[in-house]
């Protein structure tokens, strides 16, 4: 039964996920916002709705490890495995906003996140904090996509004539959307529970890898189509405004309806300075020549592997448990900085040559 939920559960909330994109694209058009705002916001932030669904029902259900479990995997899914993923299948152009502004937002938040957990427990004041830095971004946002584009990214904005049909059909998909949101939560989050119960894993186990991976289903589709379609700069901002929203506003959310939010001290230790480190990463990725080439999709796929692989002997208790976690730390996670470094300086390089 706790099978035929989770399954059930994903497969709801990836079609609730979808309705309530297509109806919020559509609607958001229709009444005349800018496209590249849709793109930035609607879609990134709605293909979080998952995520958020989740979180609410695990907070008000006293899971609060699999909340936080939920937004720190998702966001080191989303990196790691999506853009991985979809780099390896066409190298990922990256938009110079994206290096300039939404990457460094990215990466101050998850560090933000990080600070805000040191002592174990993320309060409702600082939830609120979250929540306020995300009408600022969103803000931002919306004064930055006001300002002309260059040719290359005009193609973003497109319209979709204001006829009161179409507003409403529109405005029935996002209703529908959030109450098969709303159900698929229910469902998700109740199979994750038994089934953690039944393994003896954790909640934060359950919540790092099989909720977190089946709420980023609909930006892994997004983005995977996205990427098949040459929209590769909405295959990227769709995962770096996915990642902004889970912080601030399903996180800072999470905080304020339920109090506070406890850190597990394994998160604290480790998963949450992995989600930092993912941030962190993408800036000189993005950087060097603009793109994500396919042998960094590559390394981004292996990590993701790798940090699953960690999570199971970590869960079991395995011996080997200790000598992977030094592994990583001493020599795969330096040997990778290196390789990055000389990438960047490689991309500088190149770029001074052009200038």
């Amino acid at each position: 039964m706790a099978i035929i939920l989770i399954t059930a559960g994903l497969v709801t909330l990836t079609v609730g996920a979808e309705l309530l994109v297509k109806g919020a694209s559509g609607l958001a058009r229709s009444i005349g916002i800018p496209a590249l705002i849709v793109g930035l916001t609607v879609v990134a932030f709605g293909t979080s709705a998952p995520e958020l669904a989740v979180s609410m029902k695990a907070v008000l259900s006293g899971q609060a490890d699999i909340a936080l479990g939920n937004v720190v995997g998702s966001n080191i899914f989303n990196v790691l495995f999506i853009l991985g993923v979809s780099a390896l299948v066409i190298p990922l152009s990256v938009s110079s906003q994206l290096v300039r502004f939404d990457v460094p937002v990215m990466i101050c938040v998850s560090l933000l996140a990080w600070l805000f957990a040191a002592d174990g427990v993320i309060m409702r004041l600082e939830g609120a904090l979250l929540v306020a830095g995300l009408a600022v971004y969103t803000t931002l946002l919306i004064r930055m996509g006001m300002k002309p584009l260059p040719p290359s990214d005009r193609n973003l904005h497109g319209s979709t004539p204001k006829t009161p049909k179409r507003i409403t059909v529109n405005a029935v998909l996002v209703l529908f959307g959030l109450v098969l949101l709303i159900i698929g939560a229910r469902w998700l989050v109740s199979g994750a529970v038994d089934l953690a119960v039944f393994l003896g894993v954790s909640e934060l186990m359950i919540g790092l890898t099989i909720v977190a991976a089946g709420t980023s289903l609909p930006e892994l589709a997004t983005s995977f189509v996205a990427v098949i379609r040459k929209e590769r700069d909405i295959a990227v901002g769709n995962v770096v405004g996915s990642n902004i929203f889970n912080i601030l506003a399903i996180l800072g959310t999470s905080a304020m309806v339920s109090g506070d939010v406890g850190v597990a001290p394994g998160a604290l230790h480790f998963d949450v300075p992995v989600m930092t480190a993912v941030a962190v990463a993408c800036l000189p990725i993005f950087f060097t020549g603009g793109r994500i080439s396919r042998w960094e999709g590559a390394v981004f796929v292996v990590y993701y592997i790798v940090y699953i692989a960690y999570l199971v002997l970590a869960a079991s208790m395995h011996e080997n448990a200790d000598s992977f976690n030094r592994t990583m730390l001493w020599f795969v996670l330096p040997a990778t900085m290196l390789g990055i470094l000389i990438s960047l300086l490689h991309g500088l390089r190149a770029h001074r040559s052009r200038s």
